[in-house]
């Protein structure tokens, strides 16, 4: 029989395919929103500032798309990709 030590810290990692980049799923959920009516620019922004998933459509499962990531990880991602395009 083998023994397990547990002092030993293990670690869990997702396969890399099953994860999105904060980048694809705002434009996911920017897509979700204009195609429902809504103004995808105040609704993220009011989701970011606010933390409250209803600023987002249920549509095309964009709630719960967009919960997978932190709201400061898509906040850099979205001041990263402006500040680019101005270098």
């Amino acid at each position: 029989m083998v023994k397990k030590d547990y002092n030993e810290t293990m670690m869990f990692k997702l396969p890399k395919e099953n994860l999105k980049e904060p980048k694809e799923i705002l434009f996911s959920v920017f897509e979700a929103l204009k195609e429902k009516g809504y103004d995808p620019i105040n609704q993220i922004i009011g989701y970011i500032l606010s933390g409250d998933p209803t600023y987002i459509t249920s549509y095309n499962n964009a709630r719960s798309i967009i919960r997978k990531v932190e709201r400061d990880e898509l906040l850099e991602e979205i001041l990263r990709s402006y500040l680019e395009k101005e270098e």
